[in-house]
């Protein structure tokens, strides 16, 4: 029987890195941030969380919150104020304290992606917005790494279908209010790139082809308001008036008053 595939997610996670570094990568990671700098714009509140794979990446650095908090997996010399070494799945914050959480590549890479989903919901306060962003599975890039055997760079991502991770949202209690794939480029380090540049501009609007690189899901935490509960009336609240009908005491007081001043 063949043994289960032991995973060094320290070692993906630091390929990955390193993999934005190359022109491919870097312009993948700035089409990252015009997307979200463009769809967070609106966004105001208290704090903004990003939950990633390096504190080196940052994004939505355009918003209007008053902290901003990064997640990093591994600590380094190089860890500056406002970032906390942890990991994806098992963040070390309060329930419902943040307002914006970032979900960059997380649950790509992680053992745990089902709990890096409900970390977030966690720590997300009622009506706050979460921005997943996973590698698409149903794209060029997604056929390349299912045919090559090769786990550097993001090819080590687990390229989680956009599907589940939408049914994980409503699961935990979110409505899905952008769901969309971008990036149309070959998953290629090649000459050429200002033709597939000129094609991904004109697609890089389209919210219906869904054979983008990777997906950005929005989607917002409901609150349920509970129903007041029916007051009860006990006998002592009840006066019996003629007849067979019997009211509140404050509707009976007032009734009363009402027709003792007109029959007076």
């Amino acid at each position: 029987m063949k043994k289960p595939e032991t995973i060094d997610y320290a070692a993906r996670h630091e390929s990955f890195e390193r993999w934005f570094q190359t022109p491919l990568g870097r312009a993948l990671l700035a089409d990252q941030r015009r997307m979200l700098d463009s769809d967070l714009a609106r966004l105001t509140g208290a704090r903004q969380l990003q939950v990633g794979i390096s504190h080196r990446l940052p994004l939505a650095t355009g918003t209007d919150f008053t902290q901003r908090i990064m997640t990093t997996p591994f600590w380094s010399g190089e860890i500056s104020d406002g970032v906390v070494v942890c990991d994806s799945h098992e963040l070390p914050f309060p329930s419902d304290s943040m307002d914006l959480v970032v979900l960059h590549h997380s649950a790509d890479f992680s053992k745990s992606p089902h709990e890096v989903i409900r970390e977030a919901a966690r720590v997300l306060r009622g009506e706050g917005t979460i921005a997943l962003i996973g590698l698409n599975p149903l794209s060029l890039w997604g056929l390349r790494r299912a045919v090559s055997r090769f786990r550097e760079g993001p090819w080590g991502g687990r390229f989680l279908f956009r599907g589940r991770m939408e049914d994980w949202l409503h699961l935990l209690g979110f409505n899905i209010e952008v769901s969309a794939t971008r990036f149309f480029r070959l998953p290629l380090q090649r000459s050429g790139r200002d033709v597939e540049s000129r094609l991904d501009s004109r697609l890089a609007g389209n919210r219906i082809l869904p054979l983008g690189a990777y997906y950005c899901i929005m989607a917002r935490k409901r609150v349920y308001a509970g129903l007041p509960k029916r007051p009860v009336w006990g006998k002592a609240k009840v006066i019996a008036l003629s007849g067979t009908r019997a009211i509140g005491a404050s509707r009976g007081a007032h009734a009363g008053k009402w027709m003792q001043e007109n029959t007076e």
